[in-house]
């Protein structure tokens, strides 16, 4: 399901960026959160900013299953 996330909650297991306050966000059924939608990454200390499709998206069109929980 998408959600919004309420807290920063360490880093996303598929890009390894963090998971800010405010981060769109799937949770997945093992309760697994990873980014979806558009996201953002900071490239360089000008704070340029690249979107991308969600990680989970992304994962989601080649797998299906969690990436941490592979026979769940």
């Amino acid at each position: 399901s998408e959600d919004v996330l309420s807290k920063d909650a360490g880093e996303c297991a598929i890009c390894l960026e963090e998971l800010q306050q405010g981060d769109t966000i799937a949770r997945l059924p093992c309760l697994c959160i990873y980014h979806k939608g558009q996201v953002f990454l900071r490239m360089d200390i000008k704070f340029h900013k690249v979107a991308f499709m969600g990680c989970i998206d992304e994962w989601f069109e080649v797998n299906r299953s969690c990436p941490e929980h592979p026979s769940d």
